[in-house]
C-alpha cells in the first residue's frame, strides 16, 4: 500500500501526525481542529493501530510563492 507521501499530487502538501495511544477522541479532534483553523490543513487519512496509536495525514493546497520583487536603489 502506498502512502500519501509517495503518491502526492503536486498541488497538495502533506503532513504526517502521530497521536499516541491513550489520546481521547475529543483531544484528537481538538488538535486536528487547531491545525485546520490556524494552518489551513484538512484531514486526509487516519490509520488506527491495534495499540491505540493513530497515524494521521493532513493535507492542504500548495500556495504559489513568487520571487520577491527588487526595488531599484
Amino acid at each position: 500500500m502506498s502512502t500519501p507521501a509517495t503518491t502526492a499530487e503536486p498541488d497538495w502538501e502533506y503532513q504526517p501526525l502521530r497521536l499516541p495511544p491513550g489520546t481521547s477522541r475529543l483531544s484528537a479532534a481538538t488538535q486536528l481542529s487547531v491545525h485546520a483553523e490556524f494552518s489551513g490543513w484538512e484531514l486526509f487519512r487516519v490509520l488506527l493501530y491495534a495499540d491505540g496509536t493513530r497515524k494521521v495525514w493532513l493535507r492542504r493546497k500548495r500556495t504559489r510563492t513568487t520571487a520577491p520583487t527588487t526595488r531599484p536603489a
